[in-house]
């Protein structure tokens, strides 16, 4: 599955929220989300639109990795 290229940060933000992440503090333009499922994990979420393709990429890698499934599988379950 390709990466969504119109996807804005808040977007990002509702759709980690089905897999355990919470905003656990916002800086700026820039929210930091926390899950404690299959152990603790945090990722920091520009609030930008739309996010720039790398940025999500490494975001979506970082997040695939922790879950322990492929970046295609996350597409799935976040944008389904």
């Amino acid at each position: 599955m390709r990466i969504p290229r119109d996807l804005s940060g808040p977007d990002l933000i509702r759709a980690l929220g089905k897999l355990g992440y919470v905003a656990t503090r916002q800086s700026g333009s820039h929210a930091r989300l926390t899950t404690t499922e299959r152990g603790e994990h945090h990722v920091t979420i520009p609030i930008h639109d739309p996010l720039r393709i790398g940025t999500l990429a490494a975001i979506l890698a970082a997040v695939a990795a922790h879950q322990g499934i492929s970046r295609d599988e996350l597409l799935n379950r976040l944008l389904a």
